[in-house]
């Protein structure tokens, strides 16, 4: 099936999924690996449940500060050549002689910044499903008239989402959650599609003050429908996003578990399989200098099955 990329296609998607109760996940993603993790795992559920087309949503942002993903595409550092590469290797991965070609695939911008992201923001919307228009470093007003311009040019190209209220790093000492108030203005104002609030979630709060309010969800829901995305998904617990769809969200963002869960797959099959790696007379030394315990497999010869990338990239390739 081709990428869903026209904005009725990706509408009546949402619709589907919204009479199912289900709420459609976003997995980011800065590497040709993540993405076909991503499919690989829809593609087996798909067969698990008897669902051969279940749709998803691959993202990635550009120049966003916390994770320009585009820009960690490729070594070059250039985020026209990471975006160019991420949407050619999505339509290779979804294209007719794929594995995954049944599956409804849709693509996300993610972050996208009304000021460092400019360049992009001229190109064509037809590229992609759905954008998440960030003006949240603006005081509430000026985000507002600055995300009813984009929408008044490009809704009826492209799925629209925007932020109220500033998303914060996991660091910042601030977290004020959106308001109902503020959300329901933010919605009737701009126009948008789907409104990502600030409902306590990863990289909105500390580390101490992560959690996620489904009673704010919900308050926000009996304003402006169930018109919800949430960000920061890797901390909700599973009970909690299994009751995701009654508090309004209709979207997820997840990235972070992806990459913290498979590097820690990767650390530990490394340890295990030191000698493998680097060697006996390196591994003995880490050893001997205290960086590594006996049980590690330090004896065994160098295998360039076990040093090359192919290695390091199955390991994550599975966990994710």
């Amino acid at each position: 099936m081709p990428l869903i990329l026209q904005r009725n296609q990706a509408l009546e998607i949402y619709k589907e999924t919204a009479n199912r109760k289900w709420v459609l996940p976003t997995f980011n993603a800065e590497n040709l690996n993540t993405i076909e993790a991503i499919l690989s795992a829809v593609k087996n559920y798909g067969e698990k449940v008897g669902i051969e087309d279940l749709p998803i949503i691959i993202g990635i942002t550009n120049n966003y500060s916390h994770r320009p993903q585009s820009v960690y595409y490729t070594n070059t550092r250039c985020w026209q050549i990471g975006m160019k590469l991420f949407l050619s290797d999505i339509a290779v991965l979804t294209g007719q002689d794929s594995p995954f070609s049944k599956l409804r695939v849709m693509i996300h911008l993610d972050h996208i910044q009304w000021d460092a992201d400019k360049e992009l923001l001229e190109w064509d919307m037809n590229l992609f499903s759905s954008i998440m228009y960030d003006a949240s470093t603006l005081p509430l007003n000026q985000n507002i008239e600055k995300t009813t311009e984009f929408v008044e040019k490009h809704k009826s190209k492209i799925i629209i989402e925007g932020a109220c209220d500033e998303i914060l790093s996991e660091n910042s000492k601030k977290n004020d959650l959106t308001s109902p108030d503020d959300a329901e203005e933010y919605y009737n104002r701009t126009g948008v599609d789907i409104v990502v609030a600030n409902l306590g979630t990863e990289h909105r709060a500390s580390k101490l003050e992560l959690k996620y309010r489904a009673d704010l969800a919900q308050s926000i829901q009996n304003r402006i429908g169930a018109r919800l995305c949430l960000h920061g998904t890797s901390s909700v617990s599973t009970e909690k996003l299994a009751t995701l769809f009654k508090d309004g969200i209709c979207k997820v963002n997840i990235w972070t578990i992806l990459e913290r869960e498979s590097l820690h797959a990767l650390f530990r099959e490394m340890i295990m399989n030191v000698g493998k790696i680097i060697g006996q007379e390196r591994s003995g030394k880490m050893i001997k200098d205290g960086l590594l315990g006996e049980k590690t497999d330090f004896l065994s010869y160098q295998s360039i099955e076990y040093f090359t990338s192919k290695y390091r990239q199955e390991i994550v390739f599975q966990r994710m």
